[in-house]
């Protein structure tokens, strides 16, 4: 799944079978990626640190933020330096995967400027090259936030109840993942307007306290007048604004 970072609503996803040829994370991702705009930047885990990952969003205008894949040797006296610890250098594209057509191949860059930076004991990738534009420290603020995602495939599975689906076929578990990600991004909306009505961060609101809140109010909203609706809703959205997170 491809999920916003500033509100945690599920943008796109993706569903495959459990095992066989391209059916891995990869596979499914690349499945996403037309769906992504110019100028986004995608956040994501190790395992997507790879030549042709970064190659495709390149070529699609979007910048990658990952951290540098436990296999890949990084030697700073190698590229152009940009800082301590923080250079600019060529990748080298490397053979053709079995996934790849020729064609496709062929149409990938010999050479990707990559940045490499080592900060807080870790070594973060990015295509955001300009050092003046975005620092290091600019870099590990933005990956220290990927974590969030795991917490939001939490809350899909743990406080939304997806943890174990019970269709039996393969279209109607599509339709049941779907149904559940309907109804979280719902609720997500409804922290969004919480949080643009008091001025804070989405982010800063818990999503379990807006789930039982809501259900708290769900019987008035249900059988609520014409006349009340509006100042029962206003109440609700209050009273989400208030279920702030603490400092993590």
């Amino acid at each position: 799944a491809v999920i916003s970072l500033s509100t945690g609503a599920v943008l796109e996803w993706a569903l495959g079978p459990c095992r066989g040829k391209h059916t891995g994370e990869q596979a499914l991702f690349r499945q996403l990626m037309p769906q992504l705009d110019s100028a986004d930047i995608v956040l994501a885990d190790r395992y997507h640190c790879n030549y042709f990952t970064a190659a495709l969003l390149v070529e699609r205008g979007i910048d990658l933020v990952t951290r540098q894949h436990q296999r890949r040797i990084t030697d700073f006296r190698r590229g152009r330096r940009l800082g301590r610890r923080d250079h600019l250098v060529d990748w080298i594209r490397p053979q053709r995967p079995a996934w790849m057509d020729v064609e496709t191949y062929e149409t990938m860059p010999e050479r990707l400027a990559m940045r490499e930076t080592e900060i807080g004991g870790r070594i973060l990738v990015t295509t955001l090259a300009d050092a003046k534009t975005v620092t290091a420290q600019d870099i590990d603020a933005l990956y220290g936030r990927r974590w969030q995602v795991e917490v939001d495939l939490r809350s899909i599975k743990a406080e939304m109840g997806m943890d174990i689906l019970r269709t039996q076929s393969a279209p109607m578990v599509g339709k049941e993942i779907a149904v559940y990600l309907l109804a979280y991004n719902l609720v997500r909306a409804l922290m969004v307007r919480a949080a643009t009505g008091s001025g804070v961060e989405a982010r800063a609101l818990s999503f379990k306290g807006t789930i039982q809140l809501f259900l708290a109010f769900e019987q008035q909203l249900r059988f609520a007048g014409r006349g009340s609706i509006g100042t029962m809703t206003a109440h609700l959205l209050g009273g989400i604004s208030l279920l702030r997170l603490p400092v993590r």
